[in-house]
Parts: C-alpha cells; structure tokens; sequence
C-alpha cells in the first residue's frame, strides 16, 4: 500500500488543532522492510502555557523537554512507570512548545508483525487484536517506536511518519477531559482529549 506523508505545515498548528486533525491520519512504522501501519483514533494536546498536565508547562525545559521547543513534526517520546514508551508529535513552530500524545490507535496493515511486538508470538488470537494499539505502551510495543525515535523527523524519516488517512467529521469526534492527570489542577478538565466516537480501539470512553 502506498502511504502519502503529511507534510510540515500540517505539524505547524497548535496542539489542539492538531489533534483534532491527526484522528483518522495514519502512523506509518518501517521496521527492518516490513511495514507497519495503523490510523490514529485517539489523542491528547499538550500546551506549552497554562497546562500544569504539560511536562513543560510554562516553558519549563529540560533534557527530557528540549524537542518540545523544536519545529512540528519532531517525535517526543518519553518513558513512564519505568517502562512504557509514548509517542507525542511536538507542534508549531521553533521555539513554541506544544505535543500531541498519540493515545491510541486502529491496526490497519502489518497486523501479525505488531501481535509479534506485543504478544511474542506469529499466531495471531483475535481476542487481542484490539489489545494491539489500545493505548499509548500498547502502541509503542506493538509498533516498536522506543526512545531511539526522540527527535525523530517525521517528515523526512524513512521509518516513521504520519500519512494521509481518513477524513473524519466533526459529528464524529468526541472531546473528553485527559487521562489520567488528576495532579494537573484545573487543566485536568481541558477538553484537550479527542477520540473517534464508537470506535473499538479507543483506550477508555
């Protein structure tokens, strides 16, 4: 399948706009020739101001953080609990800090190689098929995106990128609270969380 990448300015916009615009793109993973790829049906912005869920809220930067201050289009990924990956696209333009987390995802080529990346085996059970890209870990295992990709272009990069996909009516996408940032005051109630209504792979409705 032939897959047309997104170009810079898609990237360029601010978190919440692009959010809204990634649902139903596709993450495109070539890994060792075989070709990965799954439609995005769930993500989270982050803002560089006024967002204490944010890493690097009020500017903060660190080393952790520094991509975040790059130009769109620019990986970010991070650890958490010790050891989950999680795929963020850094947005706008040099200096502005602002990512989308990549929360989850809708397996659409490449299928038995990321229940390989998951579940350590060729035999796909289709009981796990919606377990593949549920969740941002999830995503990350299946698809073998890991901290090697900080900073990765994603406009240039011959392994990972974002690809046109579906167009997905405003009807259709649901705005939610994030997940899981109940340290983050009042910026826990932004409705910074977008997800395909009725969709099977959302991580949580």
């Amino acid at each position: 399948m032939a897959y047309n990448r997104l170009e810079r300015a898609f990237f360029e916009a601010g978190p919440v706009e692009v959010a809204r615009e990634l649902l139903g793109k596709l993450i495109v993973r070539i890994d060792s020739g075989i070709v990965m790829a799954a439609k995005i049906v769930e993500c989270e912005a982050y803002m560089g101001e006024g967002d204490k869920a944010a890493h690097f809220n009020d500017n903060k930067v660190t080393e952790r953080t520094r991509i975040v201050y790059g130009q769109g289009g620019l990986a970010y990924i991070y650890l958490i609990y010790g050891m989950y990956n999680c795929f963020n696209i850094v947005t706008g333009k040099s200096g502005a800090a602002g990512a989308v987390l990549i929360r989850a995802a809708e397996p659409v080529e490449g299928i038995q190689s990321m229940h390989r990346n998951r579940f350590v085996s060729d035999e796909i059970v289709h009981r796990n098929i919606r377990n593949l890209t549920n969740g941002p870990g999830k995503l990350c295992m299946a698809m073998n995106i890991d901290r090697s990709f900080y900073g990765e272009d994603l406009v240039e990069s011959k392994e990972l990128f974002i690809a046109e996909g579906e167009k997905i009516e405003k009807e259709n996408i649901i705005e939610a609270k994030r997940v899981n940032i109940d340290y983050a005051q009042e910026a826990a109630d932004f409705l910074y969380r977008f997800y395909i209504k009725g969709n099977r792979f959302v991580s949580k409705k």
